[in-house]
């Protein structure tokens, strides 16, 4: 192999490794403005009077499989009857 070969290699590795940079970062900006519209939905169901916190226990409990939160459920109330809750 060339050193020209080694030198053309070299730059494409280089273009691709700026390609996989570059598009990390655009991810990183579109995650920051995705939290951020997050957080203003947030702040306006709070302003109508929601409890955010329940809330977000709702929306992640909507993200879990039917089955097994049945059966947490179904185990907390266990615990809770046994400690008189």
């Amino acid at each position: 192999m060339s050193d020209t070969d080694t030198d053309v290699q070299t730059t494409v590795a280089a273009q691709e490794l700026r390609q996989f940079v570059e598009r990390f970062e655009r991810l990183e900006i579109e995650k920051k403005d995705i939290a951020d519209a997050q957080k203003e939905v947030m702040a306006e169901a709070k302003g109508r009077g929601y409890d955010t916190k329940v809330m977000r226990k709702l929306i992640a409990m909507r993200k879990r499989d039917a089955n097994d939160l049945a059966e947490e459920e179904a185990v907390l109330d266990m615990y809770k009857a046994a400690l008189g809750m």
